[in-house]
């Protein structure tokens, strides 16, 4: 009994020895170099498809949290504050009677942004397609946030582009400006605080940016940390092994 126990380990160890060697001669038509270059490839690709599906994943629910009503201004992180201007001064116009007036200003100025986020879809969805197999690896192998600092330089300027337009006319539409002039008014003649000169456009399509990023990156971290995050089989393999 024991010589078969001792046959049966034998052949077991030596199979598994033999499993990892390589007895084929280098450069021969057997030696599975093809087999390893098409392995490798696949390998490539299934990482890169992973980590496109992770970027669509994180983007389209960063799209949808931020672009539905109270995306902003429900959001205490990205929710857009007064201009830094009008905060130090918000006491003293409450206390002239434009409380109404301020309130307004920061809910109109949120839904703008609101209206806006969904202009990023198409121009996520361009610069995930537009990724090189570099740029692949370097957001695999890069910080917890190296997704979204890829998406943000390949993306920011195309967004703003299209941000600027729906901001301003939702702006006009919804009267951001006729609660805007009487509180620009009565903060000119408030002593000591100078006069009010401000680009409102381009304040608010920069919150929404930083809103929008910042989402993001709370997206990505959740695809790398949180294996509820992967929604498919792909994406927990690859992200698993991280």
């Amino acid at each position: 009994m024991r010589r078969q126990l001792f046959a049966i380990l034998l052949v077991t160890l030596l199979a598994s020895g033999c499993a990892g060697a390589d007895f084929t001669i280098p450069g021969s038509e057997q030696d599975g170099s093809v087999e390893q270059v098409d392995s490798a490839e696949q390998d490539e690709g299934r990482v890169a498809g992973a980590l496109r599906e992770a970027l669509r994943v994180g983007t389209e629910r960063t799209v949808e949290r931020t672009a539905r009503e109270d995306g902003y201004l429900g959001n205490a992180r990205i929710r857009i504050e007064l201009p830094d201007e009008l905060q130090s001064a918000a006491t003293r116009l409450r206390a002239a009677g434009l409380g109404s007036q301020v309130d307004e200003l920061e809910r109109t100025m949120n839904r703008a942004a609101e209206s806006a986020a969904q202009e990023a879809a198409s121009v996520f969805a361009d610069a995930i397609r537009n990724m090189r197999p570099a740029d692949v690896y370097a957001v695999l192998n890069g910080e917890d946030a190296a997704a979204t600092a890829y998406l943000r330089e390949h993306s920011e300027s195309e967004l703003r582009q299209r941000y600027q337009p729906v901001i301003q006319g939702h702006m006009e539409q919804t009267g951001v400006y006729r609660v805007y002039q009487p509180l620009r008014n009565t903060y000119n003649q408030l002593p000591l605080l100078g006069e009010l000169d401000l680009d409102l456009e381009r304040y608010v399509t920069d919150r929404a940016l930083d809103g929008l990023f910042t989402v993001l990156a709370e997206e990505e971290a959740r695809i790398r940390e949180d294996p509820r995050a992967r929604t498919s089989e792909l994406l927990r393999d690859v992200f698993g092994g991280q």
